[in-house]
Protein backbone atom coordinates (compact mmCIF):
# COMPACT_ATOMS: atom_id res chain seq x y z
CA UNK A 1 0.00 0.00 0.00
CA UNK A 2 2.91 2.57 0.96
CA UNK A 3 4.54 1.61 -2.33
CA UNK A 4 1.07 2.70 -4.38
CA UNK A 5 0.87 5.98 -2.64
CA UNK A 6 4.87 6.78 -3.42
CA UNK A 7 3.99 5.99 -7.08
CA UNK A 8 1.19 8.06 -7.15
CA UNK A 9 2.66 11.06 -5.70
CA UNK A 10 5.67 10.40 -7.35
CA UNK A 11 3.64 10.54 -10.79
CA UNK A 12 1.28 13.84 -9.75
CA UNK A 13 4.48 15.33 -8.77
CA UNK A 14 6.42 14.92 -12.50
CA UNK A 15 2.63 15.60 -14.07
CA UNK A 16 2.89 19.05 -12.44
CA UNK A 17 6.68 19.36 -12.90
CA UNK A 18 5.88 18.91 -17.10
CA UNK A 19 3.20 21.47 -16.61
CA UNK A 20 5.70 23.64 -14.98
CA UNK A 21 8.20 23.11 -18.05
CA UNK A 22 5.93 23.47 -20.56
CA UNK A 23 4.93 26.72 -19.30
CA UNK A 24 8.14 27.99 -18.71
CA UNK A 25 9.36 27.00 -22.57
CA UNK A 26 6.84 29.49 -23.14
CA UNK A 27 7.36 32.44 -20.68
CA UNK A 28 11.33 32.21 -22.15
CA UNK A 29 10.42 33.42 -25.40
CA UNK A 30 7.61 35.35 -24.77
CA UNK A 31 8.34 37.37 -21.67
CA UNK A 32 12.13 37.76 -22.00
CA UNK A 33 11.52 41.19 -23.74
CA UNK A 34 8.20 41.73 -22.70
CA UNK A 35 8.46 42.68 -19.14
CA UNK A 36 11.32 44.24 -17.30
CA UNK A 37 13.78 41.14 -15.45
CA UNK A 38 12.01 38.88 -17.91
CA UNK A 39 13.82 35.71 -17.53
CA UNK A 40 12.60 35.95 -14.01
CA UNK A 41 9.44 33.59 -14.99
CA UNK A 42 11.63 30.97 -16.60
CA UNK A 43 13.97 31.21 -13.88
CA UNK A 44 10.91 30.50 -11.17
CA UNK A 45 9.35 27.87 -13.34
CA UNK A 46 12.60 26.15 -13.79
CA UNK A 47 13.58 25.96 -9.98
CA UNK A 48 9.97 24.99 -8.57
CA UNK A 49 9.87 21.71 -11.42
CA UNK A 50 13.33 20.85 -10.75
CA UNK A 51 12.15 21.08 -6.84
CA UNK A 52 9.60 18.30 -8.04
CA UNK A 53 12.27 15.75 -9.69
CA UNK A 54 15.46 16.40 -8.06
CA UNK A 55 15.93 12.48 -8.34
CA UNK A 56 15.21 12.50 -11.67
CA UNK A 57 17.44 15.30 -12.79
CA UNK A 58 20.31 13.73 -11.67
CA UNK A 59 19.34 10.62 -13.17
CA UNK A 60 18.89 12.33 -16.28
CA UNK A 61 22.60 14.10 -16.17
CA UNK A 62 23.87 9.94 -15.34
CA UNK A 63 21.53 9.01 -18.76
CA UNK A 64 22.41 11.25 -21.49
CA UNK A 65 26.23 10.58 -20.32
CA UNK A 66 28.97 12.40 -21.72
CA UNK A 67 26.99 15.12 -23.99
CA UNK A 68 25.84 16.19 -20.41
CA UNK A 69 29.68 16.32 -19.01
CA UNK A 70 31.06 17.60 -22.14
CA UNK A 71 28.41 20.79 -21.76
CA UNK A 72 29.36 20.79 -18.00
CA UNK A 73 32.75 21.20 -18.86
CA UNK A 74 32.09 23.97 -21.36
CA UNK A 75 30.85 26.25 -18.32
CA UNK A 76 33.27 25.01 -15.40
CA UNK A 77 36.32 26.04 -17.34
CA UNK A 78 35.44 29.29 -18.62
CA UNK A 79 34.29 29.82 -15.05
CA UNK A 80 37.37 28.57 -13.37
CA UNK A 81 39.39 30.56 -15.70
CA UNK A 82 37.48 33.69 -14.65
CA UNK A 83 37.53 33.12 -10.80
CA UNK A 84 41.81 32.75 -11.78
CA UNK A 85 41.83 35.95 -13.34
CA UNK A 86 39.77 37.91 -10.64
CA UNK A 87 42.11 36.22 -7.82
CA UNK A 88 45.25 36.43 -9.79
CA UNK A 89 44.46 40.24 -11.13
CA UNK A 90 43.00 41.89 -7.42
CA UNK A 91 39.63 42.99 -9.50
CA UNK A 92 36.59 43.89 -7.93
CA UNK A 93 34.23 42.40 -10.32
CA UNK A 94 31.78 39.59 -9.17
CA UNK A 95 30.81 36.08 -10.45
CA UNK A 96 27.34 37.00 -10.17
CA UNK A 97 27.48 37.05 -14.24
CA UNK A 98 29.21 34.06 -15.72
CA UNK A 99 27.26 32.18 -12.90
CA UNK A 100 24.52 31.91 -15.35
CA UNK A 101 26.01 29.75 -17.71
CA UNK A 102 25.42 27.09 -15.33
CA UNK A 103 21.71 27.51 -16.54
CA UNK A 104 22.98 25.38 -19.71
CA UNK A 105 23.59 21.97 -17.98
CA UNK A 106 20.46 22.39 -15.85
CA UNK A 107 18.23 23.05 -18.60
CA UNK A 108 19.88 20.19 -20.69
CA UNK A 109 19.15 17.55 -18.01
CA UNK A 110 15.60 19.16 -17.19
CA UNK A 111 14.86 19.23 -21.11
CA UNK A 112 15.86 15.60 -21.32
CA UNK A 113 13.81 14.16 -18.23
CA UNK A 114 10.89 16.58 -18.78
CA UNK A 115 10.28 16.39 -22.92
CA UNK A 116 8.32 19.56 -22.75
CA UNK A 117 6.72 20.65 -26.16
CA UNK A 118 9.49 22.40 -28.52
CA UNK A 119 6.16 24.20 -30.18
CA UNK A 120 6.10 26.70 -27.18
CA UNK A 121 9.33 27.83 -27.87
CA UNK A 122 7.96 28.98 -31.36
CA UNK A 123 4.47 30.50 -29.98
CA UNK A 124 6.09 32.31 -26.93
CA UNK A 125 8.58 33.99 -29.89
CA UNK A 126 6.25 35.08 -31.76
CA UNK A 127 4.64 36.95 -28.45
CA UNK A 128 7.96 38.37 -27.68
CA UNK A 129 8.58 39.40 -31.85
CA UNK A 130 5.13 41.30 -31.54
CA UNK A 131 6.14 42.97 -27.91
CA UNK A 132 9.51 43.77 -29.22
CA UNK A 133 8.13 45.36 -31.91
CA UNK A 134 5.33 47.32 -30.03
CA UNK A 135 8.12 48.40 -27.61
CA UNK A 136 10.62 49.58 -30.14
CA UNK A 137 7.70 51.75 -31.78
CA UNK A 138 6.08 53.58 -28.60
CA UNK A 139 9.94 54.18 -27.69
CA UNK A 140 10.42 55.69 -30.93
CA UNK A 141 7.27 57.42 -30.93
CA UNK A 142 7.85 58.83 -27.48
CA UNK A 143 11.28 60.55 -28.66
CA UNK A 144 13.58 57.80 -27.81
CA UNK A 145 16.56 57.29 -30.27
CA UNK A 146 17.94 54.16 -29.71
CA UNK A 147 14.86 51.99 -28.33
CA UNK A 148 15.81 48.76 -26.94
CA UNK A 149 12.56 48.36 -24.41
CA UNK A 150 13.83 47.60 -20.51
CA UNK A 151 17.60 46.52 -22.05
CA UNK A 152 20.15 48.29 -23.63
CA UNK A 153 19.72 48.27 -27.40
CA UNK A 154 22.41 46.01 -28.65
CA UNK A 155 21.28 43.22 -26.26
CA UNK A 156 17.81 43.87 -27.12
CA UNK A 157 18.19 43.67 -31.10
CA UNK A 158 20.26 40.59 -30.27
CA UNK A 159 17.62 38.79 -28.16
CA UNK A 160 15.15 39.72 -30.86
CA UNK A 161 17.53 38.03 -33.22
CA UNK A 162 17.26 34.32 -31.35
CA UNK A 163 13.75 34.86 -31.07
CA UNK A 164 13.48 34.98 -34.67
CA UNK A 165 15.66 31.97 -35.13
CA UNK A 166 13.58 29.91 -33.07
CA UNK A 167 10.65 30.86 -34.41
CA UNK A 168 11.77 29.36 -37.67
CA UNK A 169 13.37 26.26 -36.36
CA UNK A 170 11.06 25.61 -33.86
CA UNK A 171 7.63 25.96 -35.35
CA UNK A 172 5.58 23.22 -35.93
CA UNK A 173 4.14 22.25 -39.35
CA UNK A 174 2.23 24.12 -41.86
CA UNK A 175 2.88 27.37 -39.81
CA UNK A 176 5.04 29.15 -42.36
CA UNK A 177 2.09 32.29 -42.06
CA UNK A 178 2.66 32.91 -38.96
CA UNK A 179 6.20 32.69 -38.73
CA UNK A 180 6.95 34.84 -41.71
CA UNK A 181 4.74 37.56 -40.21
CA UNK A 182 7.22 36.78 -36.91
CA UNK A 183 10.05 37.38 -38.77
CA UNK A 184 8.74 40.57 -40.28
CA UNK A 185 8.43 42.29 -36.61
CA UNK A 186 11.46 41.28 -35.50
CA UNK A 187 13.24 42.97 -38.71
CA UNK A 188 11.16 46.24 -37.74
CA UNK A 189 11.98 46.00 -34.13
CA UNK A 190 15.66 45.33 -34.85
CA UNK A 191 15.53 48.37 -37.47
CA UNK A 192 13.65 50.63 -34.73
CA UNK A 193 16.66 49.75 -32.45
CA UNK A 194 19.26 51.21 -34.65
CA UNK A 195 22.00 47.91 -33.83
CA UNK A 196 23.82 46.92 -37.00
CA UNK A 197 25.89 44.77 -35.03
CA UNK A 198 23.07 41.99 -35.86
CA UNK A 199 23.15 42.23 -39.85
CA UNK A 200 25.85 39.38 -39.76
CA UNK A 201 23.59 37.12 -38.03
CA UNK A 202 20.32 38.17 -39.85
CA UNK A 203 22.00 37.73 -43.48
CA UNK A 204 23.05 34.60 -41.85
CA UNK A 205 19.22 33.71 -41.11
CA UNK A 206 18.17 34.79 -44.65
CA UNK A 207 20.79 33.15 -46.58
CA UNK A 208 19.60 29.49 -44.69
CA UNK A 209 16.37 30.54 -45.26
CA UNK A 210 16.90 30.50 -48.93
CA UNK A 211 19.30 27.83 -49.58
CA UNK A 212 17.65 24.90 -46.99
CA UNK A 213 14.03 26.81 -46.83
CA UNK A 214 12.06 23.79 -48.84
CA UNK A 215 11.88 26.09 -51.76
CA UNK A 216 11.21 23.82 -55.08
CA UNK A 217 13.86 25.31 -57.30
CA UNK A 218 17.07 27.36 -57.65
CA UNK A 219 14.89 29.76 -59.98
CA UNK A 220 12.20 30.28 -56.40
CA UNK A 221 15.75 31.15 -54.18
CA UNK A 222 16.78 33.78 -56.53
CA UNK A 223 13.51 35.27 -56.99
CA UNK A 224 12.99 34.89 -53.18
CA UNK A 225 16.36 36.83 -52.67
CA UNK A 226 15.61 39.80 -55.70
CA UNK A 227 12.18 40.23 -54.08
CA UNK A 228 13.65 40.67 -50.10
CA UNK A 229 16.63 42.74 -52.09
CA UNK A 230 14.10 45.04 -53.96
CA UNK A 231 11.53 45.21 -51.57
CA UNK A 232 14.33 46.66 -49.01
CA UNK A 233 15.55 49.31 -51.35
CA UNK A 234 11.99 50.27 -52.18
CA UNK A 235 11.26 50.32 -48.21
CA UNK A 236 14.14 52.67 -47.50
CA UNK A 237 13.96 54.59 -50.18
CA UNK A 238 10.07 55.21 -49.33
CA UNK A 239 10.52 55.89 -45.50
CA UNK A 240 13.78 57.99 -45.35
CA UNK A 241 13.82 58.00 -41.32
CA UNK A 242 14.63 54.21 -41.60
CA UNK A 243 18.45 55.16 -42.90
CA UNK A 244 18.57 57.38 -39.71
CA UNK A 245 17.13 54.46 -37.51
CA UNK A 246 19.53 51.97 -39.35
CA UNK A 247 22.59 55.01 -38.67
CA UNK A 248 23.73 54.37 -42.13
CA UNK A 249 24.69 57.96 -42.59
CA UNK A 250 25.95 57.47 -38.84
CA UNK A 251 28.47 54.61 -40.58
CA UNK A 252 29.73 56.87 -43.30
CA UNK A 253 30.35 59.66 -41.39
CA UNK A 254 32.47 57.54 -38.69
CA UNK A 255 34.69 56.08 -41.77
CA UNK A 256 35.38 59.35 -43.16
CA UNK A 257 36.45 60.60 -39.87
CA UNK A 258 38.52 57.43 -39.16
CA UNK A 259 40.36 58.56 -42.60
CA UNK A 260 41.65 61.62 -40.96
CA UNK A 261 42.71 59.77 -37.58
CA UNK A 262 39.42 60.66 -35.62
CA UNK A 263 38.31 57.69 -33.66
CA UNK A 264 35.90 59.67 -31.30
CA UNK A 265 32.76 57.61 -32.76
CA UNK A 266 30.99 54.10 -32.95
CA UNK A 267 33.20 52.87 -35.77
CA UNK A 268 36.32 54.63 -34.84
CA UNK A 269 36.18 53.37 -31.22
CA UNK A 270 35.55 49.37 -31.87
CA UNK A 271 38.71 50.04 -34.34
CA UNK A 272 41.10 51.70 -31.48
CA UNK A 273 39.58 48.94 -28.78
CA UNK A 274 40.79 45.96 -31.02
CA UNK A 275 43.83 47.83 -31.20
CA UNK A 276 44.26 48.23 -27.40
CA UNK A 277 42.75 44.66 -27.32
CA UNK A 278 45.99 43.08 -29.36
CA UNK A 279 48.51 45.53 -27.32
CA UNK A 280 46.95 44.04 -24.22
CA UNK A 281 47.56 40.52 -24.97
CA UNK A 282 50.57 40.99 -26.66
CA UNK A 283 51.74 42.67 -23.08
CA UNK A 284 50.68 39.63 -21.23
CA UNK A 285 49.37 36.85 -23.18
CA UNK A 286 48.71 34.39 -20.14
CA UNK A 287 46.66 36.57 -17.57
CA UNK A 288 45.69 39.70 -19.67
CA UNK A 289 44.97 42.71 -17.85
CA UNK A 290 41.88 41.18 -15.44
CA UNK A 291 38.46 40.04 -16.19
CA UNK A 292 36.42 42.98 -16.17
CA UNK A 293 38.95 45.72 -16.49
CA UNK A 294 39.24 46.45 -20.63
CA UNK A 295 39.01 49.89 -19.42
CA UNK A 296 42.61 49.27 -17.28
CA UNK A 297 44.06 48.45 -21.11
CA UNK A 298 42.20 51.47 -22.42
CA UNK A 299 44.08 53.75 -20.11
CA UNK A 300 46.97 53.40 -21.45
CA UNK A 301 45.89 55.65 -24.31
CA UNK A 302 47.13 59.23 -23.89
CA UNK A 303 43.40 60.47 -24.42
CA UNK A 304 42.00 57.99 -22.35
CA UNK A 305 44.78 58.58 -18.98
CA UNK A 306 43.91 60.16 -15.86
CA UNK A 307 45.97 63.35 -16.48
CA UNK A 308 44.38 63.98 -19.60
CA UNK A 309 42.08 66.49 -17.92
CA UNK A 310 38.85 65.44 -20.15
CA UNK A 311 36.20 62.52 -19.57
CA UNK A 312 35.93 60.86 -22.90
CA UNK A 313 32.94 58.05 -23.29
CA UNK A 314 34.91 55.83 -25.58
CA UNK A 315 37.47 55.30 -22.62
CA UNK A 316 34.94 54.03 -20.23
CA UNK A 317 32.33 51.40 -21.87
CA UNK A 318 33.71 48.74 -19.85
CA UNK A 319 34.51 46.10 -22.50
CA UNK A 320 36.62 45.62 -25.71
CA UNK A 321 32.98 45.35 -28.36
CA UNK A 322 34.40 42.09 -29.74
CA UNK A 323 33.89 38.59 -27.53
CA UNK A 324 37.65 37.29 -28.82
CA UNK A 325 39.30 40.74 -27.92
CA UNK A 326 37.55 40.90 -24.51
CA UNK A 327 38.48 37.57 -23.58
CA UNK A 328 42.35 37.98 -25.26
CA UNK A 329 43.00 41.41 -23.48
CA UNK A 330 41.28 40.30 -20.48
CA UNK A 331 42.11 36.60 -19.89
CA UNK A 332 44.65 36.09 -21.89
CA UNK A 333 45.34 32.55 -24.24
CA UNK A 334 43.48 30.82 -20.78
CA UNK A 335 40.41 33.36 -21.79
CA UNK A 336 40.45 32.61 -25.71
CA UNK A 337 40.34 28.77 -24.47
CA UNK A 338 37.62 29.12 -22.63
CA UNK A 339 35.32 31.11 -25.52
CA UNK A 340 36.45 28.53 -27.78
CA UNK A 341 34.75 25.88 -25.21
CA UNK A 342 31.56 27.92 -24.46
CA UNK A 343 31.17 28.33 -27.59
CA UNK A 344 32.59 25.27 -29.97
CA UNK A 345 31.27 22.45 -27.62
CA UNK A 346 27.72 23.43 -27.77
CA UNK A 347 27.79 24.02 -31.48
CA UNK A 348 29.93 20.56 -31.98
CA UNK A 349 27.16 19.16 -30.42
CA UNK A 350 24.43 20.75 -31.89
CA UNK A 351 25.54 19.50 -35.80
CA UNK A 352 26.63 15.98 -34.24
CA UNK A 353 23.35 15.79 -33.20
CA UNK A 354 21.77 17.35 -36.27
CA UNK A 355 23.18 14.75 -38.33
CA UNK A 356 21.49 11.93 -36.91
CA UNK A 357 17.90 13.66 -37.34
CA UNK A 358 15.76 14.16 -40.47
CA UNK A 359 12.67 16.38 -39.77
CA UNK A 360 12.68 18.54 -43.05
CA UNK A 361 14.44 21.94 -43.77
CA UNK A 362 14.90 24.17 -41.00
CA UNK A 363 12.99 22.05 -38.23
CA UNK A 364 14.38 20.63 -35.05
CA UNK A 365 16.10 21.22 -32.07
CA UNK A 366 19.69 20.33 -33.28
CA UNK A 367 19.18 22.89 -36.38
CA UNK A 368 17.65 25.41 -34.12
CA UNK A 369 20.49 25.37 -31.50
CA UNK A 370 23.43 25.32 -34.02
CA UNK A 371 22.16 28.35 -35.52
CA UNK A 372 21.36 30.67 -32.10
CA UNK A 373 25.50 29.28 -31.42
CA UNK A 374 26.19 31.36 -35.39
CA UNK A 375 24.28 34.29 -34.59
CA UNK A 376 25.77 34.63 -30.74
CA UNK A 377 29.30 33.93 -32.36
CA UNK A 378 28.70 36.31 -35.45
CA UNK A 379 26.90 39.35 -32.96
CA UNK A 380 30.32 38.48 -31.14
CA UNK A 381 32.10 40.44 -34.00
CA UNK A 382 30.67 43.78 -32.45
CA UNK A 383 29.71 43.15 -29.29
CA UNK A 384 31.03 41.32 -26.13
CA UNK A 385 27.64 39.00 -25.68
CA UNK A 386 28.68 37.29 -22.19
CA UNK A 387 29.55 41.24 -21.06
CA UNK A 388 25.46 41.75 -19.89
CA UNK A 389 23.97 39.18 -17.84
CA UNK A 390 20.58 39.16 -20.30
CA UNK A 391 21.90 37.92 -23.27
CA UNK A 392 24.23 35.38 -21.02
CA UNK A 393 21.19 33.68 -19.37
CA UNK A 394 19.39 34.04 -22.60
CA UNK A 395 22.51 32.38 -24.20
CA UNK A 396 22.77 29.17 -21.72
CA UNK A 397 19.14 28.57 -21.41
CA UNK A 398 18.60 28.35 -25.07
CA UNK A 399 21.12 26.30 -25.45
CA UNK A 400 20.34 24.10 -22.48
CA UNK A 401 17.39 23.27 -23.44
CA UNK A 402 17.91 22.79 -27.35
CA UNK A 403 20.50 20.55 -26.22
CA UNK A 404 18.14 18.25 -23.77
CA UNK A 405 15.19 18.65 -26.66
CA UNK A 406 17.65 17.52 -29.96
CA UNK A 407 18.84 14.50 -27.81
CA UNK A 408 14.84 13.72 -27.16
CA UNK A 409 14.65 13.84 -31.15
CA UNK A 410 17.94 11.91 -32.06
CA UNK A 411 15.72 8.86 -30.42
CA UNK A 412 12.96 9.16 -32.29
CA UNK A 413 9.48 8.68 -30.80
CA UNK A 414 9.61 6.71 -28.01
CA UNK A 415 6.33 6.72 -25.10
CA UNK A 416 7.09 8.61 -21.88
CA UNK A 417 8.24 6.24 -19.46
CA UNK A 418 6.01 5.88 -16.44
CA UNK A 419 7.20 6.51 -13.21
CA UNK A 420 8.80 3.92 -11.01
CA UNK A 421 7.14 2.76 -7.94
CA UNK A 422 9.09 3.79 -4.83
CA UNK A 423 10.53 6.73 -6.22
Amino acid sequence: MESIQDHNEDGIRLRWARACAAAGLWCLTALVLTLPKGLLPFGLLLLGSSLLIPLRLARGAREIGWPWWLALAAVLVPLLVVAVSIRVSGTQEGIDGPDRWLALPWTMAWAWVLRPPREMLWRGALVGLTAAAALALVQILGGEPRPGGWLHAIVFANIVLVLMVLAVFCRPARSWHWTGTGLLLGTLAIILSGTRGVWPGMGLLLLVLMLDGGWRSRRSRVLLAGALVAGGILLFASVPALTEHTRLSELRQDLERMDHGDHNSSAGARLERLQVAAYAFLDAPWTGVGYGEFDRAMSRLPACREDAGQEIERCHLGHAHNDLAEWAATMGVPGVLALAMLYGIPLWLFLRLRRGVRQGPLRGSAAAGAMVVAVFLLGGLTQSMFAHQASAAMYAAVCGLLLGLALREAQGPHPAPRPAPGR
